[in-house]
């Protein structure tokens, strides 16, 4: 039996302004704005002001509805988490015999990746926009990505990783890659 109406409330914190409008959400807080678009989902979002909440409703919703209705919340409570800490993910270099070397380029909108397991070719990757990269210092062989969007944070940590795949090769051996060690905030 379907239920007639689902709702879920989200706390809006202290300085963080949200609008809705025609389920298109704008988060700004103290460390910046973020905007996602919703409109692909049948769901009702109000932002009541007065009791700093986010009301999401569904109506005569399914399995799936109601599904959808929970990523929803999970996004937007992400934006919010987004824009009042930023989100920040650690990654670490590792390799047997062929040490790996990484250069930012132009102060971490990218990276060169160079002889990893002893090739030639430089892998490039760029992040995404709104994301920086950096090296730690006080760890040897470790990258840190920031951002306020998590979706690009991750997707710029899941390219690095990406472009340092070994084909043709025994995975269980060749254990060399850039792989994400942690995962937080800033």
């Amino acid at each position: 039996m379907r239920p007639i109406l689902v709702a879920r409330e989200l706390d809006i914190p202290e300085g963080v302004k949200i609008r809705a409008h025609s389920r298109k959400i704008h988060v700004t807080g103290p460390r910046g704005s973020l905007t996602r678009n919703f409109q692909h989902v049948l769901i009702d979002i109000k932002v009541e002001k007065k009791n700093q909440k986010i009301i999401l409703k569904v109506w005569n919703g399914n399995k799936k509805k109601l599904a959808s209705l929970n990523t929803v919340s999970s996004h937007i409570a992400n934006l919010i988490f987004g824009v009042t800490y930023g989100f920040e993910y650690r990654m670490r270099l590792v390799y047997a015999h062929f040490p790996i070397n990484l250069e930012l380029i132009d102060k971490g909108i990218g990276i060169k990746i160079r002889n990893f397991l002893g090739e030639k070719r430089i892998r490039t990757v760029y992040m995404s926009n709104g994301v920086n990269c950096s090296r730690d210092e006080s760890l040897k062989d470790e990258l840190v990505l920031q951002g306020n969007d998590l979706n690009l944070v991750s997707s710029s940590a899941s390219s690095i990783q990406q472009s340092c795949l070994i084909k043709n090769k025994d995975i269980r051996k060749f254990l060399d890659g850039i792989y994400v060690s942690k995962k937080g905030k800033i």
